[in-house]
C-alpha cells in the first residue's frame, strides 16, 4: 500500500508510568484549528482492566451539544496519531496511527515511524478496525492484530473543569475556585477514539513511556 504523508498540525503530551494514569486537555485551540476535525481536547494514557494493556485515548472536536452529536464526524484526511517515547529521549519510536477510511476507525502500529518530527507517513498495515458508533448507540469494539482492541465514536467529555471561574481568576476578579465548582463541560460530547494495547508491545524497559497525541491533515 502507498505510504500518505501527512503534516503536524496540534499535538499535547504527558508522560506516563505503567502503573498510573494521566491526562492532558486543551478545548480552545486557535481559529485555524477550534471546531474542526484535527481539534484536540484530551489525551488520556492509563493501565487498562487487564494490568497487562495500556489504554489509549484520544478526544477531538469538543464541546458538541447533544444536537449537533449525532452529525459530527472522523475527517477521512485527519490522522489522529499516538507518538510513543519508551527510552526518555523526547523522540517518538513507536506510533499508534488512527484513520478513519470507508466509516471505519482503522489502527495501525504500534509500530516505528517511517520518519519522526512534524510529518508522517501511514504505516503498511491496519491492526485493528472498527465501526464508528452511533451516537447513543451500544460502544462498538473490535479486537484485531496481537489482541489490541479499538474503540471509535462519541462520547460524554470526561473532563472536569470550572472555565467560567477560571476566567474570573485571571481577569482579577475572583482568587479561587470554588467547592465544587461548575463544570464547564458537563453535558458536552467529544468524538473519541481508544486504543487498548499489551505493553509488550511498547518497548518500554523502564516501565515508563511518554506520550503525546498530534492530529495532521492530507497534504
Amino acid at each position: 500500500m502507498k505510504k500518505r504523508k501527512l503534516f503536524f498540525m496540534v499535538f499535547l503530551i504527558i508522560a506516563v508510568s505503567a502503573g498510573g494514569i494521566m491526562y492532558a486537555a486543551d478545548h480552545i485551540d486557535s481559529p485555524t484549528v477550534a471546531g474542526t476535525a484535527a481539534d484536540i481536547t484530551d489525551v488520556y494514557v492509563f493501565r487498562a482492566q487487564d494490568p497487562n494493556n495500556i489504554v489509549f485515548v484520544a478526544n477531538t472536536q469538543g464541546l458538541l451539544s447533544p444536537g449537533a452529536t449525532g452529525a459530527a464526524k472522523f475527517d477521512a484526511n485527519t490522522l489522529i496519531e499516538f507518538n510513543i517515547d519508551n527510552n526518555n529521549d523526547n523522540v517518538e519510536d513507536l506510533v499508534i496511527q488512527c484513520l478513519y477510511q470507508n466509516g471505519k476507525m482503522k489502527i495501525y502500529g504500534p509500530v516505528k515511524p517511517a520518519q519522526t518530527g512534524p510529518k508522517s507517513k501511514l504505516a503498511d498495515d491496519v491492526s485493528v478496525q472498527v465501526e464508528v458508533t452511533p451516537y447513543g448507540s451500544n460502544p462498538i469494539i473490535a479486537t484485531g492484530y496481537g489482541g489490541i482492541k479499538a474503540f471509535a465514536g462519541p462520547r460524554d467529555d470526561p473532563f472536569f473543569f470550572d472555565l467560567d471561574q477560571f476566567k474570573k481568576i485571571i481577569g482579577g476578579t475572583e482568587s479561587s475556585f470554588h467547592n465544587p465548582g461548575t463544570d464547564r463541560f458537563a453535558g458536552t460530547n467529544v468524538l473519541s477514539v481508544v486504543v487498548e494495547v499489551p505493553k509488550s508491545m511498547l518497548g518500554a524497559s523502564s516501565g515508563k513511556i511518554n506520550v503525546w497525541l498530534e492530529t495532521k491533515k492530507k497534504i
